[in-house]
């Protein structure tokens, strides 16, 4: 197993309270180490996640805050 293999199958996913969650259909999300962010589905915890730098993963919120992911 490679080390960021391991690193995802040890990492500490969280995802947002009850409350703000649709029945538990949300996405989860780990920090990883150099920054990076391991994103991925609640339905679906066995898939790969969707790995990012802190940069994208701050772009990324910073769009959410601002309303740009609004349908």
């Amino acid at each position: 197993m490679d080390k960021l293999t391991n690193e995802l199958a040890t990492a500490a996913w969280r995802k947002a309270a009850k409350s703000a969650s649709n029945d538990g259909n949300c996405l989860e999300v780990a920090p990883l180490s150099g920054g990076r962010v391991g994103i991925r589905d609640t339905e679906a915890p066995d898939q790969a996640p969707f790995v990012v730098s802190a940069g994208v993963w701050d772009a990324f919120i910073d769009g959410v805050k601002k309303g740009e992911f609004d349908f």
